[in-house]
Formats: structure tokens, C-alpha cells, sequence
């Protein structure tokens, strides 16, 4: 395996690009006229349907790339774009779909009316259709009149999943979505979100620290460095879906689990440095 730094990597088997970053820099100001740099020489290109997954050690800079592509960030340096235009122009047509650790439900609302949500907030007219067919995908059929606080863990973030699905977004950025939850329920919640993107193929973007739910749900893992976060490693996965037990237990998947914490554990340059 060859590490891959600072170069936009191709993009996957459908060969069109839908997410480009490419020499991105980022540095917040640290006060006193002091710079904190985040990411360094980040490129990598997305492929439309792609699914990757971005892992790291905390603080390396994973989230922030998150908020780049979500256009809730601009770069220092370097070029950002989503099917050739800048992350806030996906934002305003409302084909972008987030879901955070903190599921952020409306606590007074249903899950139909917290899955309709971002059709009210567009200005368009509920499809009832959709939100309906999404409650049904997520398995949360039944529950259409449950209070959030009346759901277990596992099921709000379901809801959380669905409504960022509502308005059929062409890219999802996932960060940390089940990190609150506890590991049976999170493996659980692994094999939803693999059959639910199998079903709507979006283009996803996951940031997770766990490294086999990197392994279950990507196409390629994205490796980075400490902070200043780089690109250190770029993983193909190349494992047949679904990734299912006969699949994990392999000694091929435990292989690629090993060599990919391996990298996690490994000094930075800037540590060793």
C-alpha cells in the first residue's frame, strides 16, 4: 500500500467527479495574531454514488472538512467544489444532507412532521409520498406520531438520517452519527445505513473514528495525519456488500482493520518533528 499526500486521488468506478478538493488549506485565527492551521495540502476527488469515509485522530481536522464541503467553512487556500460549483450554492438549492452526532429533532414534533421538516423550510409543499417511503426505509414504521424523547438512541438518529434524505440531496455528509450510541446498537445502526444507501446510492461523506464502521460502509477510507491534518492514506475497499458478520470476521477485513489503526497509532511528523 502506497501512502497518497497533498494530490487529488481519482475519482471512483463511475468516473465523475461530484466532490473536489484540491491544495485546500485552513487556519483560524488563535488571537494574538497567532494562526492555527487545521488542514494542510488536502486533495481528493469523490465520485458521484461514492461512498468514503474520513478517520484520524481527534483534533487532526476531520470535521473540519465536513464544514468545508457543507459550505458552513471557506478554504485558506485551495479549491472546494460539488459537482463544479462552491459548497454554498448546493446549500441554497437544498440538495445537501447533514446528520450530526447531536440529532437536533424537533423535541415538540413527530417523526413525520421532523422527517417533513426540511420541505417547510425550503418553501415547498410536503411530499407526503416521500416522507412517508423514508419512515418505511428507516424501519421506523409506526412510530410516524412518536415524540423524539418517546424513541430510543438508535431511532432518533434513524430520523435524523431520513430527514437529511427528505429532499433527495446529491451529496450526505455523516459526522459521527452514532458515536452517542452504545456498540450493539451502532453495529445495528452500521447495517441501516449500509442498506439505506445501497437503496438511494447518494454521495456520502462519513467521518467516524471507528475504524471497522469505516470499513463496513465505505467504498475507500480516507486516512489523516494529526494536525496539521494531511492526507496520509487512502484505502480502497475492496470487500463485497453487504458487510454483513460472514464478511467482518474475515481475516482479510481484520487485516485491513489492523493496518488502518496501525497508521491511527503511528507519531505525526509534526509530533516527531
Amino acid at each position: 500500500m502506497t501512502d497518497q499526500v497533498a494530490t487529488p486521488v481519482e475519482a471512483g468506478q463511475s468516473g465523475t467527479s461530484a466532490v473536489t478538493l484540491a491544495g485546500v488549506q485552513k487556519r483560524f485565527n488563535a488571537g494574538r495574531g497567532k494562526t492555527l492551521q487545521a488542514l494542510k495540502d488536502i486533495g481528493v476527488d469523490i465520485a458521484e454514488g461514492e461512498f468514503v469515509a474520513i478517520i484520524g485522530p481527534s483534533g487532526c481536522g476531520k470535521s473540519t472538512v465536513l464544514r468545508l464541503l457543507a459550505g458552513l467553512e471557506e478554504p485558506s487556500e485551495g479549491q472546494v467544489e460539488i459537482f463544479g460549483s462552491e459548497p454554498k450554492q448546493l446549500a441554497k438549492k437544498h440538495q445537501l444532507g447533514v446528520a450530526f452526532q447531536e440529532h437536533a429533532l424537533l423535541p415538540w414534533s413527530s417523526v413525520y412532521s421532523n422527517i417533513a421538516l426540511p420541505f417547510r423550510v425550503s418553501g415547498r409543499k410536503v411530499d407526503a409520498d416521500r416522507v412517508n417511503s423514508l419512515i418505511e426505509l428507516v424501519g421506523l414504521k409506526g412510530f410516524e406520531n412518536s415524540r423524539p424523547k418517546q424513541l430510543s438512541g438508535g431511532m432518533r438518529q434513524r430520523v435524523a438520517i431520513a430527514r437529511a434524505l427528505a429532499l433527495n440531496p446529491a451529496l450526505l455528509l455523516l459526522d459521527e452519527p452514532f458515536g452517542a450510541l452504545d456498540a450493539v446498537t451502532r453495529r445495528k445502526m452500521n447495517s441501516e445505513l449500509a442498506r439505506i444507501w445501497a437503496q438511494e446510492r447518494i454521495t456520502t461523506v462519513l467521518v467516524t473514528h471507528d475504524v471497522d464502521e469505516a470499513l463496513i460502509l465505505a467504498d475507500r477510507v480516507v486516512v489523516m495525519t494529526g494536525r496539521p491534518g494531511t492526507i496520509h492514506h487512502i484505502e480502497n475497499v475492496d470487500l463485497p456488500r453487504p458487510r454483513d458478520t460472514t464478511v467482518t470476521r474475515t481475516e482479510k477485513f481484520h487485516a485491513m482493520v489492523d493496518t488502518l489503526t496501525a497508521m491511527l497509532d503511528a507519531p505525526t511528523p509534526f509530533e516527531t518533528a
